[in-house]
C-alpha cells in the first residue's frame, strides 16, 4: 500500500512540474505580445506634415525653401526647409535683390504649394514671424497671388504678398501672437489665387 502511494505521488510531481512550465510560458508569451503593440504605437505617425521637433531648439527659424542652414546678419542660424506638407521649393539665386531686409538670403528661396506647417512645441506663448518677399517673375501686380492661412486657430483671409510688401522683391513680415496648448503649431494654408509661398518662419517664446 505505501508504494502505491509512493507510486501516485511521484507521478503527480512531473504534472505540476508540466503545469507550472505551461503557466510560465504563457504570461512571458502575452508579455512578449504586450511588447510588440507598444512599439508599434510608438512607431506610428502623429500628423500628417513632418513636424519639425522641439528638440531643434527654441527660438526656432526655417528658412523656407533651403536646403543649408543659413546666418543671418544677426549671427542667428536657420534650419534648412522642413516642417511642411506638400508643395516644392525653388531658389531664386544670388542674384535676385531683395529690398526692405538686412538678410536677402532668407527671400531668395521659397516654399510654395504647401498646405500645411507644423512644429512641436511645450505649451505656452510664442511669437511667430512669417515672411514672405513676392519672386515669381509672372507676378506683376496685386491680385496675382492671394491665398489663405491659419495661425494656431487665427485666419488670415485673402493675404496677398504683393500688395503687402508694397510690390515685388521687397520683404515683408506678419508677425503673429499665439498661445501653444496642444503641444503643436500647426499652420494652414489654402489657395485662392495661384499657390500659397513662404520665405521663412521664426518660432520666438512669447511672454
Amino acid at each position: 500500500m505505501q508504494n502505491v502511494k509512493r507510486l501516485v505521488q511521484w507521478s503527480r510531481a512531473p504534472f505540476i512540474s508540466a503545469v507550472a512550465a505551461f503557466l510560465l510560458v504563457g504570461c512571458q508569451s502575452a508579455k512578449d505580445q504586450s511588447v510588440v503593440k507598444i512599439t508599434v504605437t510608438k512607431t506610428t505617425p502623429a500628423v500628417a506634415a513632418p513636424a519639425v521637433p522641439a528638440a531643434a531648439g527654441l527660438p526656432i527659424r526655417i528658412d523656407a525653401g533651403s536646403t543649408t542652414p543659413y546666418t543671418d546678419s544677426n549671427g542667428n542660424t536657420w534650419l534648412p526647409d522642413q516642417g511642411f506638407a506638400d508643395g516644392d521649393v525653388v531658389d531664386r539665386g544670388n542674384d535676385v535683390q531683395i529690398a526692405n531686409t538686412k538678410d536677402p538670403g532668407i527671400y531668395r528661396t521659397e516654399h510654395y504649394g504647401m498646405t500645411e506647417f507644423s512644429c512641436k512645441l511645450p505649451n505656452g506663448k510664442y511669437i511667430v514671424k512669417l515672411h514672405f518677399a513676392e519672386t515669381y517673375v509672372n507676378i506683376t501686380g496685386s491680385g496675382q497671388r492671394v491665398f489663405t492661412f491659419n495661425v494656431a486657430g487665427q485666419e488670415f483671409n485673402d493675404f496677398d504678398v504683393y500688395a503687402k510688401a508694397g510690390g515685388a522683391k521687397r520683404a515683408y513680415v506678419e508677425t503673429v501672437n499665439v498661445n501653444i496648448t496642444n503641444g503643436k503649431l500647426e499652420i494652414s494654408f489654402t489657395s485662392n489665387t495661384d499657390s500659397p509661398e513662404i520665405n521663412g518662419i521664426e518660432i520666438i517664446p512669447g511672454s
